[in-house]
């Protein structure tokens, strides 16, 4: 899992600069579009919708972004008109990457992504080329100053999280995504704040990298991450801190 780690953090650091600059917002809106679409406008009753409501305020969002948004989920203002698509690819080193999408246009977004995959040594690949080297998990994270390890390991494992790891300055709850609405809720209902939740690609094994071929993996990655459509991208690389600290 430490590929995934190591672009979640590198991704959270980045994503300060992209609120600033409204990126982030979009993509949350059109989270909160999906979710109001498929399962109502009432965060009481669509718990997806909730979640993608408290990040959206986690980032500042002002109030009538995320109404807009809502109301284009549930059709009472146009611009609702979202497909999810799932491309995945190889980078540079033969790293497996998967990109989830949300576009109202596929056949001006796969020619894009493809595009970034070649300029940055990459191919956009058949359906399930790089599928198989990753597992769907839930991980909801929790900034290590507010608990210690052991008392959310306790929390975790009662709601049903598989593991509780430290990675950085955050514990990490890993789930199943049968089991993730019930650990959000199990956190939230003993009073600890959720920094950041997602259901995401985790890799099953990673591929070390160094020196240029680090530098390459995550210029594209960012490439990747930039691009509007593009709700979240996962690889299954690592690389070593002191590497890691030097490209920084």
């Amino acid at each position: 899992m430490a590929g995934h780690s190591h672009w979640a953090n590198i991704a959270h650091k980045k994503s300060a600069i992209d609120a600033k600059r409204g990126k982030l917002w979009s993509k949350l809106s059109k989270a909160i579009i999906v979710a109001a679409k498929h399962g109502g406008g009432d965060p009481e009753t669509n718990l997806k919708l909730r979640y993608a409501i408290n990040d959206a305020k986690a980032v500042s969002m002002p109030k009538d972004n995320i109404e807009r948004a809502i109301k284009k989920g549930t059709g009472e203002l146009d611009g609702g008109n979202l497909e999810s698509v799932l491309y995945e690819g190889h980078g540079p080193s033969g790293v497996a990457v998967m990109c989830e999408i949300l576009t109202d246009n596929r056949n001006r977004t796969a020619p894009e992504v493809r595009k970034i995959f070649e300029l940055n040594g990459g191919k956009l690949g058949a359906t399930g080329c790089a599928a198989w080297m990753f597992d769907r998990k839930g991980i909801v994270r929790i900034d290590d100053d507010k608990t210690n390890e052991e008392s959310l390991l306790e929390l975790g494992m009662e709601a049903g999280a598989d593991d509780v790891r430290h990675e950085g300055s955050q514990f990490e709850m890993i789930t199943s995504t049968e089991a993730f609405n019930d650990v959000c809720d199990a956190v939230e209902a003993s009073g600890l704040e959720i920094e950041s939740r997602e259901i995401a690609w985790v890799p099953k094994d990673s591929v070390e990298l160094g020196g240029d071929d680090a530098r390459k993996v995550l210029k594209m990655m960012e490439a990747l991450d930039d691009h509007d459509d593009v709700q979240s991208v996962a690889a299954n690389f690592e690389i070593p801190d002191e590497v890691l600290a030097e490209i920084e």
